[in-house]
């Protein structure tokens, strides 16, 4: 069975970087799209960002845009989120997540109704 491995996470001070990374064990992704949540504490999960498998076409949500970056390598199989200008609002467990590999039509990024397929999480903690 596929599933989705999450790695990068852990601890670092407000202001500095971290790369999480996503790969699908056993097999090559197939999928429409691999996005990033988020989830902290006794709050929703939220889209953090969301690329398309196939052109790359990027989502983020507005509170990473500039700092975060979403990208994909087709080759190793591998989504990555970089993030740099870590603040401790930042704080969460991060999931992957995949679609099945459906047409693009009324693709809603931020829907996590969106995605079949999740991973277990990985930590991320920012200190002030």
């Amino acid at each position: 069975q596929v599933q989705l491995v999450e790695s990068g996470g852990g601890l670092v001070q407000a202001g500095g970087s971290l790369r999480l990374s996503c790969s699908a064990s056993g097999r090559t992704f197939s999928t429409y799209a691999v996005a990033w949540f988020r989830q902290a504490p006794e709050q929703e999960r939220i889209l953090v960002a969301a690329i398309t498998w196939s052109s790359g076409i990027t989502f983020y949500d507005t509170s990473v845009k500039g700092r975060f970056t979403i990208s994909r390598d087709n080759a190793k199989n591998t989504v990555y989120l970089q993030m740099n200008s870590l603040k401790p609002e930042d704080t969460a467990v991060y999931y992957c997540a995949s679609t099945s590999p459906r047409d693009s039509r009324h693709y809603s990024p931020a829907n996590k109704n969106e995605y079949e397929l999740w991973g277990q999480g990985t930590q991320v903690t920012v200190s002030s």
